[in-house]
């Protein structure tokens, strides 16, 4: 900066007006008018002087500030949009000039496009994750059954088309998680429904208790449980469900072949038969898997179960009444054949087994008619033996009137029909006669027997 100091004169009209000389050459002026002195204008050119190197410093020092400012701009710009391409994984911007030439602020301006598309570009990517993975933590909150209240961190450092990527796969993996949890809660939710469609239960009421959302009417907006936890409640309440239903079909089958067999045993006729239906007589009877609605209620269990328990009893009092028919059977045989009343004891045991209603018709049948065999079978082995007896008591009945004869044969003679009693008493000598070679006879023929039966023959208990 040049001194303020005047030492010669130049025309005014040669300054321009407002130029620092032309107004200094007019102070001067003034202070030749007015007759200013020297060291008072010494003084004041030095203040002057000193003012103008102030504005001058501080103008310096503004300029060199938005220097700064500019630089420091510039490298921020560069840092950033270093940090930009670092973040997305790219190596390069097209919009992003190869050489910084120019001034600073033309340098500024040819990089703040590219940093704004950069930006931009981030902002966009930054928004693709957060959704990514806002999906990928709703459903992972599904599947882990917990509330969805955590917020969501994006690591902003590393943005690039290959972690996006990968937090894709990740969400397509969780979708088809999720997707294959749901077709299981779909397959339990209708085995339960089935289950309980044959067994006469609400199968709502069933799924509540597990969870509120497994519901076909929950609110759309509840988010689906499909936890592992869920998951082990459907499969254990699918086998409960399952256990109770075998558990129901055998003893549905059960009580179907029990009654199957009174109605049998008892000649049950169609018309009564007809109230339990063919079907379901067959589901029980069969066992069955292809079960209609309400085929294994309690209600149908406990209808079949008392109607099996009323034939029970009556088939007891027929068992009774058979056990009579043929036990008369047995003894009308023993009496016509002499013989002792066998298996006693087993008959008085059978009994007992009647009246406890623990017997089976068809094996009382097969007993009973083992004894009538084997009864008819001795009364026929005997048969031989009891022609002789009879043979013998005839002959003895015929000795006995002989020799009522021989004591009053006078009376008999003379009594109307004598012809008739001396002719009887020829023929009653005869049969006598034969009596010791009928009795040998009989001797062997019932020694033969007992030896081949090994036990005693017995008339009447004699």
């Amino acid at each position: 900066m040049g001194s303020l100091r005047m030492t010669g004169k130049a025309p005014c009209a040669a300054l321009p007006e407002s130029s620092c000389a032309y107004l200094l050459q007019e102070l001067k002026m003034i202070w030749d008018e007015v007759g200013q002195e020297e060291n008072e204008r010494e003084r004041i050119l030095e203040e002057l002087e000193q003012e103008c190197q102030e504005v001058y410093r501080r103008k310096v020092n503004s300029a060199n500030m938005s220097r700064i400012q500019l630089h420091q701009a510039l490298a921020e710009s560069e840092a950033e949009f270093t940090n930009l391409l670092l973040s997305l994984g790219e190596r390069s911007s097209p919009g992003r000039p190869e050489k910084m030439t120019g001034t600073l602020k033309e340098q500024l301006n040819s990089i703040t496009p590219a940093l704004q598309e950069m930006q931009m570009r981030k902002d966009a990517r930054l928004k693709q994750f957060i959704e990514v993975q806002t999906e990928i933590q709703r459903i992972a909150s599904e599947i882990a059954g917990r509330p969805e209240n955590e917020a969501i961190t994006v690591n902003q450092e590393d943005l690039s088309v290959k972690k996006l990527e990968e937090h894709q796969s990740e969400l397509q993996r969780i979708k088809r998680e999720k997707s294959d949890r749901l077709c299981k809660v779909e397959e339990y939710k209708v085995l339960i429904h089935n289950y309980a469609k044959i067994m006469g239960m609400d199968p709502s009421k069933i799924l509540s208790n597990v969870h509120t959302s497994l519901l076909d009417e929950a609110n759309d907006q509840q988010t689906k449980n499909i936890s592992d936890d869920i998951l082990n409640k459907l499969n254990t309440m699918v086998q409960q469900l399952k256990e109770e239903k075998n558990q129901r079909m055998d003893k549905l089958h059960s009580l179907g072949k029990s009654l199957t067999k009174l109605w049998n045993i008892l000649d049950t006729t169609l018309e009564e038969r007809r109230p339990y239906g063919e079907i379901k007589i067959y589901s029980m009877t069969s066992g069955s898997s292809m079960l209609g609605p309400g085929s294994l209620t309690l209600e149908t269990i406990k209808q079949i179960e008392s109607e099996v328990q009323r034939l029970d009893h009556l088939k007891e009092s027929k068992m009774k009444e058979l056990f009579m028919i043929k036990q008369t059977e047995i003894k009308e045989i023993c009496k016509k054949s002499h013989m002792d009343m066998p298996y006693q004891t087993e008959m008085h045991k059978i009994m007992d087994v009647i009246m406890s209603g623990d017997v089976d018709h068809d094996d009382l049948l097969k007993t009973m008619d083992e004894y009538i065999y084997k009864v008819k079978e001795e009364a026929t082995s005997r048969k031989e033996i009891m022609d002789k007896v009879e043979k013998w008591m005839a002959s003895c009945d015929e000795e006995r009137w002989l020799e009522e004869y021989s004591r009053d044969e006078r009376r008999y003679s003379i009594s109307r029909g004598a012809h008739k009693h001396l002719k009887r008493a020829e023929r009653a000598r005869i049969i006598v006669n034969k009596i010791p070679g009928l009795v040998e006879l009989l001797m062997a023929k019932t020694q033969i027997w007992e030896e081949e039966r090994e036990k005693v023959f017995y008339y009447d208990e004699v």
